[in-house]
């Protein structure tokens, strides 16, 4: 049987706001997406994963959701939608959703109704307590946006649970009838066409019962956020919500024909590795792919990094499939973290790793981030724990496309200000220029599309010294070789004693890499893909 979609596929992130505006509003929506398509076919994605569209009142743009079943007026209308779903499968690109289920939007009917009061059919839909002997919050848990994660209801004399801000109130999945609704939505947009979902903070489902004190991190200082100050031992990855996983993974695979995997489950979870494994599912198959965060926090150091791939790939439970993320909308861009010469070799690594890799939109342009004058700050991450560098805003920037007015983003003036180079960093610009990092990510793509090793291939480490990293793929009689060097100073790499006459395939830099005597001479950041 062939691999499913999604093992050989490559997935794009478009935050929907900030890809194409479609309606002159200085805002993206779905149809300036569909505008778009073109572009996503040319450069090779097989898939784009879109940030939130639901109806929100968007206090923390999206992720506050008012109605699971519907697209907010701001993006379009559910025709908006089909027509785009339409668009992509003719084009043969898959459409996934952002699932947002652990929380709800303060204003959505559910939490509306659940607060009016105690015996109210929906009050356990959401996770109330009654205040602390001395009247405080029932706990210590703390908001991943700073504060406490409990809000004091006056109007029925108790608290409420909220992971994140006091207008995204949490659901309680342990009631069988929330389930059961959250199912329902699933369901929806299978019936529509979508083919997956990226499950939001799925580790945070559910909640020890009993809601103990979480314990004090001892590693905590004041330049982390404030959510560290205690270790989320209680209030995230309990034992049930694998259950839970699992159910999500059943509706998905009833999708399509038997065993084909044709509709993908995509799971946020920042875990250690070996916790992150159990959500592929042990006792039932749970999450298709749990995101694997790695490279994006990554010491970017050869044999470091040769370690945390070794590791990963071990940790793998029989039949995961791997999976890789480089950047997205919740993490400063490659190109900050690296500068731009070890993008383009980040890019390589990406693209060339076994597993399925997912892009965050704009990084195939090598953008930065973008500095947001106080006055046009959005983001409430950033808003309220100011100084700390945790604001998203500058990595939410407009997608820019060409050099005319507003970057070819919008006719109007854009939600954020454009990167500042974006007269020269844009795909108009780009597109011809054989050196760009743009050509290099199409042309990493049509390899990947022409060389199975590189899609569903085997891989192993090779030996290497210094600053390269080094590792082939295998499939069949296809065997290509990666060498990558991390650093700054040119490399060598003794090439395998069973290679004879390796052809050059592609370098992140111009001309051809040196081979002298079956040792590979590496420019300093520089990346190459040999066919041994």
């Amino acid at each position: 049987m062939t691999a499913p979609w999604w093992q050989s596929g490559v997935i794009y992130q478009i935050y929907p706001r900030s890809f194409q505006d479609g309606n002159g509003d200085g805002m993206g929506d779905l149809r300036g997406i569909g505008q778009r398509l073109d572009y996503l076919a040319g450069l090779g994605i097989d898939a784009i994963w879109i940030s939130p569209i639901y109806p929100s009142p968007m206090v923390d743009f999206g992720y506050d959701v008012a109605d699971y079943c519907d697209i907010d007026p701001r993006f379009g209308a559910l025709a908006d939608f089909d027509d785009l779903l339409a668009q992509a499968h003719a084009r043969g690109i898959k459409i996934l959703l952002d699932f947002v289920p652990n929380h709800t939007s303060d204003r959505h009917p559910w939490f509306v109704e659940s607060r009016s009061s105690h015996d109210n059919p929906k009050r356990d839909w959401y996770l109330w307590r009654d205040a602390a002997p001395d009247g405080g919050p029932p706990n210590n848990w703390v908001s991943d946006f700073g504060g406490s994660a409990w809000e004091w209801d006056e109007a029925t004399g108790q608290y409420y649970y909220h992971a994140f801000l006091k207008q995204q109130p949490d659901l309680n999945w342990r009631s069988p009838a929330v389930q059961a609704a959250m199912y329902d939505v699933m369901r929806f947009w299978f019936d529509r066409g979508v083919d997956g979902f990226r499950i939001d903070v799925l580790w945070h489902l559910i909640k020890a019962g009993s809601f103990p004190d979480n314990p004090p991190n001892p590693a905590y200082h004041p330049a982390l956020a404030e959510m560290h100050r205690v270790l989320q031992l209680h209030s995230t990855d309990q034992a049930e919500v694998h259950v839970i996983a699992a159910e999500m993974r059943a509706i998905a695979d009833g999708y399509g024909a038997a065993g084909r995997g044709e509709r993908v489950l995509i799971g946020e979870i920042y875990l250690p590795v070996d916790r992150l494994m159990h959500y592929y599912g042990r006792e039932r198959p749970e999450m298709h792919l749990p995101f694997n965060f790695q490279l994006i926090e990554a010491v970017w150091e050869a044999r470091a990094m040769a370690a945390l791939i070794a590791t990963y790939e071990a940790a793998l439970p029989p039949g995961g499939w791997p999976n890789w993320v480089l950047g997205n909308h919740d993490r400063p861009r490659v190109a900050t973290r690296l500068g731009q010469a070890q993008a383009r070799v980040a890019a390589m690594l990406l693209l060339t790793l076994r597993g399925a890799p997912t892009l965050y939109y704009g990084d195939e342009l090598g953008l930065s981030d973008v500095p947001i004058p106080p006055e046009q700050l959005h983001d409430p991450r950033g808003l309220r724990e100011p100084g700390l560098g945790l604001g998203r805003d500058p990595v939410r920037t407009p997608m820019p496309w060409d050099g005319s007015a507003h970057a070819g983003f919008s006719t109007a003036q854009s939600w954020l200000p454009l990167n500042a180079d974006w007269p020269t960093r844009n795909v108009a610009r780009m597109m011809p220029e054989p050196a760009s990092i743009l050509r290099l990510y199409h042309q990493l793509l049509a390899l990947r599309r022409d060389h199975p090793a590189l899609a569903v291939g085997a891989f192993a480490l090779l030996e290497s010294d210094g600053d390269v990293l080094a590792y082939e793929r295998r499939e069949g009689a296809q065997r290509l070789i990666i060498a990558l060097n991390l650093g700054g100073q040119p490399q060598r790499l003794a090439l395998p004693r069973d290679t004879t006459g390796c052809r050059l395939l592609l370098s992140t830099l111009a001309a051809a890499p040196l081979i002298e005597n079956d040792v590979l001479l590496l420019r300093p950041d520089e990346g190459v893909i040999l066919a041994a």
